[in-house]
């Protein structure tokens, strides 16, 4: 099969344009002061013209296209003044309601206030949140005003992208406004200063000052260097044995006398560090496979900066799982390989699957995909970020670097749980002035990466806007592929709490592929679901048969409960799609792909 044009031996070698690159190309003169200069001020010269031009200025101020969607709103309702005058005085009404149940409360009373407060709520344990009639009535106004909020966003008639953007901003401000977030409204912080001698104001503040300063004003989820990847994380032993300017691939030593003759290769996404799928000793999933017997190989893909801007879906195809799968073959010596991929490292393992079909090349044996979208009409809370408009905004902010920044990735994943990876660390770091706790899996989360401008804009189009891999239209790499095409049997698991690919969205694309699917719903999230080892918590639902009813709520209704971890699940469906068993290599790598360093290699160091 055809891989990336450069020569085996430059890979491997990591010379040549195949090689390690850790930064663009500095060329003559880059350190030269009137070089720099130079380039300084085309810089702001290209800045200045960006902001001359209308839509440069609306992509730098608005990139998302929020002003737009409030100012359909506000059209609207300035056109139906009843609704805004209904909301306006049933808020009043109800707001004096609650200032005389919490009157009655501060003298001893236990009248109900007239909002319904949720009763599962971790933020709101305090038992001053029902005994003390401040806070007790602070929790009251804001249960009102989220509902008048709702209840007038609700009202305004506004276009299909504006309704998920006002949607999902009136969200964004009931959680900010929530009493826990603020230091008058929040028991814990007087309770915080009486322990501490009033320290907690100090230690917040400088928490404070740090994170505008060196987070961009987003409180820290983790104290940097508490997980060091390669000593606490990603230590599973292991030596890279191939490497291009994309990749390098990880091949794990066998912890087993004997291994299952078929080996797993595994495909993690590139928007974020491979080692979600080996974050610990304990909780990783190429850990687990290894100790049940498996030869596992990993893709471990580099950090892009501007020198990569112009790499596609097709450069990340053919270098990405189509080179590793050359490598497995020839280290292993066996003609199949199973594969498991990742959330997007699924969709581009669904993809190679489809483009091996298409080829007369296919070599994957079977094909296990994690909270994997491949059918994108119900993309979730990222369709906020996926209309049109906003992928235009971005294409122009992604010319200045040629990518896009792992900052702008992170901050937009923890908005789509902003009250668990935003307001709480909020409160932990600059109300109380505490440090985060660690937490291993948040600290792999910080380690984000950039997405080279040409391969995100691709992406973003030609699946969240057009669908076109669930539809059959995708082309990359000289071929058009089809989800049909995709035979092999699949394992497709998915999280129930899922809000990055929400799992009856996972299900549309699963019920496109065209071989067996045995289909199987994790509890959890996105991550917390793949990253699942057995646990008295654990548990997942699964198909009586490998039949996909045409609706995932009627395989809900149908499907079978067990308490054990999905992994539980997965180990014997891949097993008897693992060949018989064989004495274990005695070394990993082979004379044409010898081991280049251990793992968990360069690329992953990459800043």
């Amino acid at each position: 099969m055809t891989t990336q044009p450069t020569s085996q031996q430059q890979a491997r070698s990591g010379s040549g344009p195949a090689g390690p690159a850790t930064g663009a190309s500095a060329g003559p003169g880059a350190n030269d002061p009137a070089e720099v200069l130079r380039r300084q001020a085309a810089g702001l010269v290209r800045d200045l013209r960006e902001l001359a031009d209308p839509e440069g200025l609306k992509a730098k101020v608005d990139p998302v296209g929020f002003g737009g969607a409030l100012g359909e709103a506000a059209r609207s309702l300035a056109g139906r003044p009843g609704a805004v005058l209904r909301a306006g005085f049933g808020l009043g009404v109800d707001s004096a309601r609650a200032v005389a149940a919490a009157a009655t409360r501060a003298v001893g009373g236990t009248t109900t206030g007239p909002a319904a407060l949720p009763a599962q709520d971790k933020r709101y344990g305090d038992p001053a949140w029902e005994n003390n009639a401040w806070y007790y009535l602070a929790r009251q106004q804001h249960a009102l005003l989220a509902d008048r909020f709702t209840e007038l966003a609700a009202a305004a008639e506004v276009s299909p992208a504006a309704r998920r953007k006002l949607d999902w901003l009136v969200g964004q401000t009931i959680e900010a406004l929530a009493p826990p977030n603020s230091a008058v409204t929040n028991p814990a912080w007087p309770k915080k200063i009486v322990e501490t001698g009033g320290l907690n104001v100090v230690r917040g503040a400088r928490n404070m000052l740090r994170d505008v300063v060196q987070n961009r004003g987003m409180p820290r989820q983790v104290t940097p260097g508490r997980f060091v990847v390669g000593k606490d994380l990603a230590v599973t032993p292991g030596h890279v044995v191939y490497r291009n300017r994309l990749i390098e691939l990880i091949q794990y030593e066998p912890q087993t006398e004997t291994v299952h003759e078929i080996p797993l290769l595994m495909s993690p996404p590139w928007i974020n560090k491979y080692y979600i799928m080996d974050l610990a000793p304990g909780k990783s999933l190429v850990e687990w496979a290894v100790q049940h017997g498996h030869t596992v190989f990993m893709i471990s893909y580099r950090n892009p900066d501007s020198a990569l801007a112009d790499v596609t879906m097709s450069d990340y195809l053919r270098e990405g799982p189509v080179a590793a799968l050359e490598a497995v073959r020839a280290i292993t010596g066996r003609d199949r390989v199973n594969v498991a991929g990742l959330c997007l490292g699924g969709a581009l393992s669904a993809a190679t699957v489809a483009w091996l079909e298409a080829t007369g090349e296919q070599c994957v044996n079977s094909l296990t995909l994690m909270n994997t979208l491949l059918d994108y009409t119900g993309p979730g809370q990222l369709g906020v970020f996926t209309d049109e408009q906003t992928v235009d905004r971005l294409e122009r902010t992604m010319r200045k670097d040629g990518y896009l920044p792992a900052s702008s990735m992170k901050t937009t994943f923890d908005l789509l749980r902003a009250t668990d990876l935003v307001w709480n660390y909020a409160v932990n770091d600059w109300l109380l002035g505490e440090d985060p706790k660690p937490f291993d899996m948040l600290s792999w989360n910080a380690d984000s990466t950039r997405m080279p401008a040409a391969m995100q804009t691709e992406y973003l189009r030609t699946l969240y806007l057009e669908n076109q891999f669930a539809e059959g239209k995708l082309e990359l790499a000289g071929e058009r592929l089809d989800l049909a095409g995709v035979r092999p049997d699949s394992y497709v698991v998915t999280a129930e709490s899922d809000h990055i690919a929400p799992w009856r969205s996972v299900y549309k694309g699963a019920a496109r592929i065209g071989g067996t699917v045995r289909f199987v719903l994790s509890n959890s999230g996105h991550i917390a679901g793949v990253v699942n080892p057995p646990s008295p918590k654990s548990r997942h639902w699964f198909g009586e048969s490998d039949e996909l009813p045409a609706s995932a709520d009627d395989w809900r209704d149908d499907a079978g409960e067990r308490k054990a971890s999905w992994w539980e699940d997965w180990t014997p469906w891949i097993a008897e799609r693992a060949g018989d068993e064989v004495p274990a290599p005695a070394r990993v790598g082979s004379e044409e792909y010898p081991p280049l360093e251990p793992a968990p290699g360069r690329y992953v160091l990459s800043g």
